[in-house]
């Protein structure tokens, strides 16, 4: 009787942690694009400050992970990419406030952005377009690292990330101006 309550204990912790999945949050991206979220160009007047992002429950087999943020609402036909950070080591699961260029987890790399600069480039839609979806993304890849320099175009990117994720988690976030 009593191996069959333990058993019965670990089946359930196993079966939530497995429901819970892998998860992507942030104490700075919430609902709404703030300022500090916001380019500081093009005609935009925000902060470009990083955001936080936490992930748990990474998927057994995970070797390194990767971040985006993207916007599939840019009039560009094919979206734009704010933010693209690869071979994230497998023991860090968050990135600071701010860390973009400055203190980003050793080993990590930030390649190009739509914008042609490296790091985080924040929102900037045209003025009076509807408000556009950021999308952040976490990715759970099954190789310790992309073979790319931080020259690599986003999309090259993109390609490897979808390539060898295991599993991916995603916030998003609105802004209009």
């Amino acid at each position: 009787m009593f191996k069959s309550l333990i058993f019965t204990a670990l089946l359930m912790l196993a079966t939530n942690a497995a429901a819970e999945g892998f998860y992507l949050s942030s104490t700075d991206v919430q609902g709404q694009i703030g300022n500090d979220q916001v380019f500081n160009s093009f005609g935009c007047t925000g902060k470009n400050i990083s955001p936080q992002l936490h992930w748990q429950n990474a998927p057994k087999g995970t070797k390194s992970f990767a971040i985006t943020a993207y916007d599939p609402d840019a009039p560009t036909g094919s979206g734009w990419w704010h933010w693209v950070v690869f071979n994230i080591d497998k023991s860090v699961d968050t990135i600071k406030t701010g860390a973009s260029t400055k203190a980003m987890p050793a080993g990590a790399v930030e390649s190009i952005t739509s914008y042609g600069s490296k790091g985080f480039g924040g929102a900037c839609p045209p003025v009076g377009d509807k408000p556009h979806r950021y999308i952040f993304t976490a990715y759970a890849l099954d190789i310790e690292k992309i073979d790319q320099s931080a020259d690599a175009r986003p999309e090259l990117i993109g390609f490897f990330l979808n390539s060898h994720a295991i599993a991916k988690a995603s916030i998003m976030a609105y802004f209009g101006r």
